[in-house]
């Protein structure tokens, strides 16, 4: 859920200058290093639905593709690895879907739909729950999380689970992103040696490389937003209390939340439609009474971006001139489109939510997965963080060849959740995100959403030194629990970059329409090359003049 801390990930570093994009040329894609065409490559959901009506597909042909392309692109060729495990059941799952069709009985838009979900998300059957952990191997979940349930009800074929970033993140101050001791590295499908970023990074690669419909990750600070904007994706990270967290390994019950992971936003938006809901093992839900939407694809309008007002956070772009130029591309495109934009938006509270944030995630992290260990009872090796703590040394060769645990050391040390150093931390945290932060600026500047820059573009990834974060636009909306959507607005000689799209609680219909408009107007996803390395030279100045 959270993609990298060190002080917080040494707070993203974010007014770092770094290297200029390319612009949002309609440029066509080169050819794929070593990887052969694909039945299903960019194959949208609305598609797949269509093909399963008329019978151009059924859900075990789609199951048995998705599986063959899974063997030729993760687990051999260009070797991705994000995939650490596969549903067993899933061929006669999707069968008894089939025969549900024949029958008249579709569950939903989903129905016969084969997804992969991020392996900190719960399934009560034959796979493991493990976040990437050894020290949850052979754990059992006694029922499923709600968003696997969820999943199951709408028709979708769960495939199996996507690697990690281990512990979502939350684990040690140098970690790489998109390592976990029981999967290994999952490789950026843009260019092999690069990030994925995290921590939903197996996800993110998995749907960028057409190898699932969609699929789903969680973030506590960053970690849907950032992998999707480096695979070339969109990503929605909903409001806190949107989709339950029951049966998801915790890190923040203030800022965790599930979210779709995929290649359009029209897909994004049908997957949302299918986790939203009130959960009453999840208190957070009781808030989205109200403000969820039965179908949130209804609000997917091409013109969307007409008369909105879009505030433009300038102190969170300014970390890359690639970037910058990329970025200032796609403010022309929604200045184009019909929106206002209102260049720049001050929003004090950035740099200051940082301290508290890591402070609140901190005993949140202890007291929250001490409570999901408890509700697996004695089905698992460990029962506490401290046995985590302890598992973890024991097997340090395995654990920890790369990084260590320190965040979960400093986890253990904290208090109770009634001290007064959480209540104070956690009141800054409301406080400047919220009243101070975003609710403030987009009451002053009559806004409908706040535009920045995702991230950084992908880094080498580098097992010495760990992460190499430049900027990232996910803290303030992950700290005050607010939505966040990103889309593709471009590359970087090669590597996908995202524009993000932030807002106050529960505004996901006006972000998704924002987004749709945006993507509709500038067809910015390009799929991945699966390249060795990033092309540098003549040959990428050629493609971009």
């Amino acid at each position: 859920m959270s993609p990298k801390f060190t002080t917080r990930r040494d707070f993203l570093k974010s007014t770092v200058l770094a290297a200029v994009a390319a612009p949002l040329l309609q440029v066509e894609p080169l050819p794929r290093a070593g990887v052969s065409s694909f039945a299903l490559d960019e194959v949208t959901i609305e598609e797949m639905r269509k093909g399963l009506e008329n019978g151009k597909f059924t859900a075990r042909k789609l199951a048995e593709l998705y599986f063959e392309r899974i063997k030729k692109i993760d687990q051999s060729g260009p070797r991705v690895n994000s995939v650490i495990e596969l549903n067993p059941d899933t061929l006669a799952i999707a069968d008894q879907l089939d025969a549900e069709r024949r029958a008249k009985k579709v569950r939903g838009p989903l129905h016969g739909i084969p997804i992969l979900i991020k392996d900190n998300i719960a399934t009560a059957d034959k796979m493991q729950t493990t976040a990437g952990s050894l020290a949850l191997m052979g754990s059992k979940s006694p029922k499923d999380s709600f968003v696997a349930a969820r999943l199951r009800a709408a028709g979708a074929v769960i495939l199996g689970k996507t690697n990690l970033s281990e512990w979502a993140n939350f684990r040690g101050e140098h970690s790489t992103s998109g390592w976990s001791g029981r999967g290994g590295q999952t490789h950026n499908p843009y260019a092999l040696d690069r990030n994925p970023s995290g921590s939903s990074s197996g996800s993110a690669v998995a749907a960028a490389a057409s190898l699932c419909a969609v699929a789903i990750g969680t973030e506590t600070d960053g970690s849907i937003v950032s992998p999707c904007s480096l695979n070339g994706l969109v990503g929605i990270k909903p409001t806190v209390g949107l989709v339950s967290r029951a049966g998801i390994v915790p890190i923040s019950h203030t800022q965790d939340t599930a979210g779709p992971i995929a290649r359009t936003v029209a897909d994004a938006a049908a997957l949302l439609t299918a986790l939203a809901g009130n959960d009453e093992n999840d208190d957070a839900t009781a808030a989205s009474r109200g403000h969820s939407e039965a179908h949130y694809t209804k609000f997917l309008n091409p013109s969307g971006l007409k008369g909105a007002r879009l505030g433009v956070v300038r102190k969170l772009a300014g970390f890359n001139r690639h970037v910058d130029r990329v970025f200032e591309e796609a403010l022309a495109a929604l200045k184009h489109a019909g929106a206002e934009i209102i260049d720049p938006v001050e929003i004090t509270a950035i740099g200051k939510v940082d301290a508290p944030e890591l402070q609140v995630l901190q005993f949140e992290f202890k007291a929250d997965l001490n409570k999901y260990l408890a509700w697996l009872g004695p089905n698992t090796q460990v029962h506490t963080l401290k046995e985590v703590i302890e598992f973890n040394e024991r097997n340090a060769a395995r654990e920890m060849p790369y990084f260590g645990q320190e965040l979960m050391q400093k986890s253990e040390a904290k208090g109770e959740l009634s001290s007064a150093d959480y209540q104070k931390a956690l009141a800054d945290c409301r406080r400047l995100s919220r009243a101070e932060g975003i609710d403030r600026t987009m009451e002053k500047h009559k806004l409908d959403a706040l535009v920045a820059p995702t991230d950084s573009p992908a880094w080498l990834t580098d097992f010495i030194d760990g992460d190499h974060f430049s900027g990232s636009s996910s803290t303030l909306p992950a700290v005050a629990g607010y939505p966040h959507i990103t889309v593709p607005m471009g590359e970087v000689f090669g590597l996908p970059v995202g524009i993000s799209l932030f807002g106050r609680a529960w505004s996901e219909v006006t972000l998704i329409k924002l987004a749709h408009a945006f993507e509709q107007m500038t067809k910015a996803r390009k799929p991945p090359r699966f390249l060795a390395s990033v092309q540098i030279g003549s040959a990428q100045l050629e493609r971009r003049s």
